[in-house]
């Protein structure tokens, strides 16, 4: 029977009862074969997972109609017989490419690999990836997508930062200065100024950004409560023969750069209990530090330390504390929700893809301004051919997907979709060699080009760009 909301109930009560009703998980048909560790979005529309064995991978395909509730799962290639990794530094590039490099954890065992490896998915095929020139070691090292494309990772163990290449997969590396403390457990925030936002574990409640053009570290100011955990554990060994000490300086909970420009940190376990939360706000000026304030605790004295996060369409964070719970910040409040568990993604639906077998669909929408909008597309196009397609904020707005270190499946960058006008089904054309990787471009023109998919129905279609769950206004498209 449906529940219904009274109006005898006092109005605070009815709202909350009312949004907790609306906010629903709802059950994948097709369960991932072997469940689903991680997912990444490819800009096919198609997800990409990794399987609880870590060396097989799978394929979750929406329905005809779009739906990934009701899409289906195809096993895809395993990656290297000798790298079977979890718990690495991971990206989906411009080109439309999956790189993942290192791994805390190989073969189940501590062992912080340099090992990686970069999956097309146009040949089905992992190739081996070597690490940065005299990194020995990477593990579960912090990593982003740069605005134009080059992928930067933190080497956990020491200061070090090294930058790839994507299109002649060449490493450069180095000693980025300012920064206070090694980057072990950190999570990385892409701004819309191009900096990267962290707060620290080992000198928390520091905050630091990173400076890709001045290829340096600056501080962001203090954090004022403290987000990291104290670490339970001692020296970890690795490498020969267990000749290495590894000394965790605990966790930290994942951010997420929301709508408005601020950054929504989340904190790990503390002494006294619960996990705390900060918001970070830009300066008005690139060399601004910016400022911090106090977000709510947790309630019931839950954390987000190793956790997931996800920015929903209408604009607050959904974060999975560690008990499973899940929580919406709006910008003032953290409301506890629906139990769930598993990694958190934003799915082109704008439902959250939660692992690989629920997703989670969020109350309210989002603003017109959020949107992207085409400025140039074709009007016809023809199966198996490759188009360029422009406009603004093609990107969105936001990474829109953190961890609280590893475990990066950012998704800020543009898939085409485009529905038979006659039939209502849906396709979406493969986008690569987007013209930026950045967050919130505003009105800053940018590209991506689409492949055309060879066996799409024909006829009158519309066609739109959807950046994180979020659609574009649609435009008439022949298909020849």
């Amino acid at each position: 029977m449906r529940k219904l909301c009274l109006l005898a109930i006092p109005l605070l009560v009815l709202a909350l009862t009312c949004a907790l009703q609306a906010q629903t998980v709802q059950t994948l048909t097709h369960q991932p074969p072997d469940g689903a560790i991680l997912t990444f979005q490819l800009t096919d529309g198609t997800v990409m997972a990794q399987g609880f064995n870590d060396s097989d991978w799978w394929r979750l395909t929406p329905d005809n109609k779009g739906s990934y509730v009701n899409g289906t799962w195809t096993q895809l290639a395993s990656l290297p017989s000798n790298y079977v990794p979890d718990a690495f530094a991971s990206a989906v590039l411009a080109d439309g490419r999956l790189l993942i490099e290192g791994g805390e954890y190989l073969f189940g065992n501590f062992t912080l690999t340099n090992l990686g490896a970069v999956y097309n998915p146009k040949t089905n095929v992992w190739t081996p990836l070597q690490p940065p020139p005299g990194w020995s070691y990477i593990g579960d090292s912090p990593s982003s997508v740069l605005p134009d494309g080059t992928f930067l990772i933190g080497n956990k163990l020491v200061k070090n930062v090294a930058a790839l290449n994507p299109k002649t997969m060449q490493w450069v590396q180095g000693n980025a200065p300012g920064k206070s403390d090694f980057n072990a457990e950190e999570g990385w925030t892409l701004m819309p100024d191009g900096t990267i936002l962290t707060y620290d574990v080992k000198n928390a409640p520091n905050s630091e950004r990173f400076f890709p053009t001045l290829k340096k570290w600056e501080t962001a100011g203090s954090t004022i409560v403290d987000l990291h955990s104290p670490s339970p554990f001692g020296c970890l060994n690795y490498g020969p023969n267990g000749k290495y000490c590894y000394y965790p300086p605990g966790e930290v909970g994942p951010s997420i750069l929301r709508p408005d420009g601020t950054v929504f940190a989340t904190g790990s376990y503390t002494t006294a209990g619960p996990g705390h939360t900060a918001i970070y706000t830009p300066g008005a000026q690139l060399t601004d530090p910016g400022t911090w304030t106090v977000g709510p605790d947790f309630p019931n004295g839950d954390n987000a330390g190793d956790s997931f996060a996800s920015l929903l369409t209408n604009g607050e964070v959904l974060v999975e504390g560690d008990s499973g719970t899940l929580y919406t910040f709006d910008g003032t409040n953290l409301t506890p929700g629906p139990f769930a568990g598993g990694s958190l993604m934003v799915l082109p639906t704008g439902q959250i893809l939660i692992g690989g077998s629920e997703v989670y669909n969020s109350t309210g929408t989002y603003k017109p301004s959020w949107a992207p909008t085409i400025t140039n597309s074709p009007a016809s196009v023809t199966r198996g051919s490759t188009y360029q397609i422009s406009g603004t904020q093609f990107n969105g707005l936001s990474q829109a997907n953190s961890f609280g270190d590893e475990y990066q499946t950012a998704t800020n960058y543009p898939l085409v979709r485009i529905t038979n006008n006659k039939t209502g089904h849906v396709f979406y054309a493969p986008t690569h060699d987007h013209s930026s990787m950045g967050v919130a471009t505003g009105s800053k023109p940018v590209f991506t080009n689409f492949d055309v998919p060879a066996g799409m129905e024909t006829g009158a279609s519309s066609l739109v760009v959807v950046a994180n769950g979020i659609p574009s206004m649609a435009v008439n498209i022949t298909v020849n």
